[in-house]
């Protein structure tokens, strides 16, 4: 049998174990293993140490830990539900001002943690109790807070760019340059909807009542934002400036950013044993989670090459028709689709490195702004079902009558907000590629 029929089964083999619900790391190791054996009879996988040890070793990836603690730091101390409540009442006037709350909210989240599961647990346990009693629509409460919950995947630091960075052999401070902009970009397009949606619809997302507003005076408020918004807004900015300012490397930010979240619970009396030990518990849960993937990838990739598999993708990327265009297009819509069902960390260590052979040799192309496009494509995957982790966590902890319905349609504005933004990047790639260049990258 042709060794690209083997890869072909491969592929095939991952997605029925995924389907059984085997977890993915376990699934993708699982198959590189056999059809290597199948292939080869094992040989190839004395290749595998010196992969592993490569990945593992890389210095670049030690940032990962870091911004995963500083993010569950900020998380375990409610210092975002903080955050929540005083912008939630400094927007309240408005209609849908509470629904604004959390999309800023969400992005100061994004830029803190970069994880999602943090965020939208957080975020739901806070806000949607608030939004219902309030009055929003479940279907708007829902959606918003689970696309809020997502922008930590474009908003610098994010993990998603990390990985992209390693992946694709990109300068992280390059990348989180180039995504600072489409970030914001995408937050704003969530405000523009909101806005169009109070101004049609208000009865759907109220302001927040008078009384309620009236108990919390001007001069609190603004004491509020300087006390519980400012600092760690400060903290964001001096992780990431330093980072897009080339005056620290990734990891060197990272440490200060994790050093400086612990800081910042000290003086906002928000730190003891248990929200310490919790918060390095969790971080090396999800660190432990990402590098075993990583590792796990290895193993599929080595096999999947060794079987021939890029002759099959290549063959895939002749049938394509309209050049470079074409060519890109093509690889946005199979990870589109590959995200109703993938997880953003198996596509990128999976998929990725398949396609990008083939735009590396358009000279037209910018691999930043290819890198770009492809996390804001990566981030509807976490809005789109079955598999949307958004739409998971925040079912797993919504409050009693929240359907799955609710969820799934509040969901469908943001997923198609998404790919306009996406449009507009791949229609106009100076959004990504602008501040890269004006400060040198």
């Amino acid at each position: 049998m042709p060794l690209e029929y083997i890869a072909l089964m491969m592929v095939v083999a991952f997605f029925l174990l995924v389907l059984t619900g085997m977890p993915v790391a376990f699934a993708i190791a699982a198959v590189g293993f056999v059809f290597g054996f199948i292939g080869f009879d094992g040989w190839l996988f004395e290749l595998l140490p010196a992969r592993i040890f490569g990945t593992i070793t890389n210095y670049t990836l030690l940032a990962i830990p870091l911004f995963v603690f500083m993010g569950v730091m900020l998380d375990k101390t409610r210092v975002a539900e903080r955050m929540l409540d005083v912008i939630g009442h400094a927007c309240g006037a408005l209609p849908g001002g509470m629904a604004l709350a959390v999309i800023l909210v969400g992005l100061l989240m994004g830029a803190a943690t970069g994880i999602v599961g943090a965020a939208i647990v957080t975020l739901t346990l806070m806000a949607l109790p608030t939004l219902l009693r309030r009055g929003y629509k479940r279907t708007v409460a829902c959606g918003t807070i689970c696309a809020s919950g997502t922008l930590g995947q474009i908003i610098p630091p994010s993990l998603v760019l990390l990985v992209l960075a390693d992946t694709m052999n990109l300068s992280v401070g390059s990348l989180f340059a180039a995504a600072l902009v489409p970030g914001l970009m995408l937050a704003g397009l969530y405000v523009v909807y909101l806005l169009v949606l109070a101004w049609f619809y208000a009865a759907d997302v109220p302001a927040i009542d008078a009384a309620e507003r009236a108990n919390v005076g001007r001069m609190q408020l603004v004491k509020d934002l300087f006390t519980s918004v400012l600092p760690p807004l400060t903290l964001v900015l001096v992780v990431l400036g330093s980072i897009i300012g080339g005056v620290a490397a990734p990891t060197e930010a990272a440490a200060v950013g994790a050093v400086g979240s612990v800081v910042l619970a000290i003086l906002m009396r928000r730190l003891d044993k248990t929200v310490f030990g919790t918060a390095l518990m969790v971080s090396v849960r999800i660190t432990a989670m990402v590098f075993f993937v990583l590792i796990a990838s290895q193993v599929f990739a080595l096999a999947f090459r060794g079987l021939d598999g890029e002759l099959l993708i290549e063959a895939m990327f002749d049938w394509v028709p309209g050049g470079p265009y074409g060519t890109l297009l093509f690889m946005m819509l199979l990870i589109f689709l590959l995200g109703f069902f993938l997880e953003w960390i198996q596509i990128t260590y999976i998929a990725v490195p398949l396609f990008l052979p083939f735009l590396a040799g358009y000279p037209e192309f910018s691999m930043v702004w290819i890198a770009i496009l492809i996390a804001m494509n990566l981030q509807t995957s976490f809005l789109t079902p079955p598999f949307g982790w958004s739409l998971i966590f925040m079912k797993g902890v919504a409050p009693k009558g929240i359907l799955t319905t609710d969820i799934y349609k509040g969901a469908v504005p943001f997923v198609i907000i998404q790919v306009i933004a996406l449009g507009l990047i791949v229609a106009f790639p100076g959004i990504a590629l602008w501040l890269p260049h004006a400060i040198g990258w």
